[in-house]
């Protein structure tokens, strides 16, 4: 099998607790147990702004979702979800009496280590993107949810495979299609990206694989059968499944742009 691409890896330890709070989940914030795609997109483009700093936050973000290919995370060790009422501050001045504050519901996990992969298009940018998540701060979803590097940061061999049935510890989409054999897992909806493309934003429906104990969420795998989705294996990581209408996705807006540019160009 020859190699395509190249998966950047590397493993963080949390430094307490950390709400990646679900969409759409505001009075009362659910936290993912790991990163979703755009959170880990959102981890890169911010160590690499901290890293070079000079250019926009969001020319550093448009680099990132351009080069990505695919990108998810995984538990390395069990995680607790507890949650917990938070007090937030809705006014700074009022009279004698007058309500400064609300109360919130918000969910926390902690899990010890997770593990984070991405795999990109092509490897113009992957050693100052490595760089930077060995040299700046990393978050994991928000800036109240510090995390370390633990460990080097692994650029892997990526190959296209196409084995019928694959064991992945990574989530993988799940639709009416998705064939499982075995394993534990839970479903949530994720996004995919940190920007929306045109008016398309839409959330995508995950499995993560996980088996509950005593309320502890354990890491887990799960057995798929594979027929239309392209797999691709990370070189001593194992499997993961590339979402295929994302691909398609991003065809049709390169096909969108090049149609615009065609009709500016006959105008003139």
């Amino acid at each position: 099998m020859k190699s395509i691409m190249k998966a950047m890896v590397f493993d963080v330890r949390l430094n307490s607790l950390y709400s990646i709070r679900i969409p759409f989940t505001w009075q009362s914030a659910l936290t993912y147990p790991v990163l979703p795609p755009s959170a880990v997109i959102g981890l890169l483009a911010n160590a690499l702004q901290r890293h070079k700093n000079n250019k926009h936050p969001l020319e550093y973000l448009n680099l990132i979702e351009n080069d990505l290919l695919w990108a998810g995370s995984r538990l390395l060790t069990p995680c607790v979800i507890k949650s917990y009422i938070t007090s937030a501050i809705v006014k700074w001045g009022d009279k004698l009496g007058g309500k400064f504050t609300n109360a919130l519901g918000r969910q926390f996990a902690y899990s010890r280590k997770l593990q984070i992969a991405a795999i990109f298009k092509n490897e113009d940018n992957m050693n100052d993107i490595a760089e930077a998540i060995k040299t700046s701060p990393l978050t994991c979803g928000d800036s109240e949810s510090p995390t370390s590097l633990d460990g080097e940061v692994m650029i892997k061999d990526v190959v296209d495979v196409n084995d019928k049935t694959i064991i992945t510890e990574y989530p993988v989409l799940f639709t009416k299609d998705t064939r499982i054999e075995d394993g534990n897992g839970q479903t949530y909806l994720m996004h995919e990206r940190c920007k929306r493309s045109g008016n398309n934003f839409p959330l995508i429906s995950y499995m993560i694989p996980v088996r509950e104990e005593q309320k502890i969420l354990i890491p887990s795998s799960l057995t798929l059968r594979i027929s239309n989705e392209r797999v691709l294996k990370i070189d001593g990581i194992g499997y993961v499944v590339v979402k295929s209408q994302m691909e398609k996705e991003h065809e049709g807006v390169k096909r969108e742009k090049k149609k615009q540019t065609r009709r500016k160009k006959q105008k003139k």
